[in-house]
């Protein structure tokens, strides 16, 4: 659509508006990679395949708290030994990784340490963020477009008019916050005989920007 020419029987103002909005983040995220190692492949294999089933096990043990549970990298790699010839194999290194995504701020910190736990097992993580409908976005989008139609009320008022129709609303903007990372990475190499204590996690606040621009028409003022 063609935008009109101004004219001075319809004179136009266009403005920007902006919006920035701290919420708190609605999901957490967290990488867990389980690992094994030994001389033997099978036996690496089977070490590792154990380790992966009670990790997965404990995460689902949680219920509704785990929103999601994903497998992402398997990799086995043979280690050639150092010296020697040929292709003499010194040891095997298998790694799985999971991720695991929770809403329920409380129970992310038990799992997190009972994970962390488990014999050869690091985590890493938490990140923080807002789901992809999160409400947090529409309330952005009418804020920056509230504060563009207060802008123009603000320049017409200053002619001494008002505005009288709407032309143009482009939306030049929604950016999500980033994934933001707790800083934190725990890796333990042997399984505990006592439950550690949970994690103390405090959830980082997200930031929201949306920006909008608008075209208007005004009564033609007096000058």
């Amino acid at each position: 659509m063609t935008t009109p020419h101004p004219t001075p029987e319809a004179p136009q103002v266009a403005v920007r508006g902006e919006a920035r909005l701290e919420v708190d983040p609605e999901v957490a995220r967290i990488a867990v990679t389980v690992s094994a190692r030994g001389t033997d492949r099978s036996a690496t294999l089977a070490d590792l395949t154990r380790r992966n089933a009670l990790a997965l096990d404990l995460a689902k043990s949680y219920g509704e708290a785990v929103e999601k549970l994903e497998t992402g990298a398997f990799s086995i790699t043979p280690e050639p030994g150092k010296h020697g010839r040929g292709e003499r194999i010194r040891a095997y290194q298998g790694r799985v990784l999971l991720t695991v995504e929770l809403s329920d701020f409380t129970a992310l910190g038990e799992l997190t340490t009972r994970l962390a736990d488990l014999d050869l097992t690091r985590v890493d993580g938490p990140w923080w963020a807002l789901r992809p409908d999160s409400a947090a976005y529409a309330e952005a989008r009418r804020t920056a477009v509230g504060e563009a139609v207060q802008r123009a009320r603000a320049y017409a008022a200053a002619l001494g008019t008002t505005l009288a129709a709407l032309l143009e609303l482009s939306d030049t903007g929604l950016v999500p916050p980033p994934a933001a990372l707790g800083g934190m990475r725990m890796a333990f190499a042997a399984e505990s005989a006592d439950v550690p204590p949970p994690l103390d996690l405090e959830p980082q606040r997200q930031t929201v920007t949306a920006e909008v621009t608008a075209r208007f028409t005004m009564q033609p003022p007096e000058l």
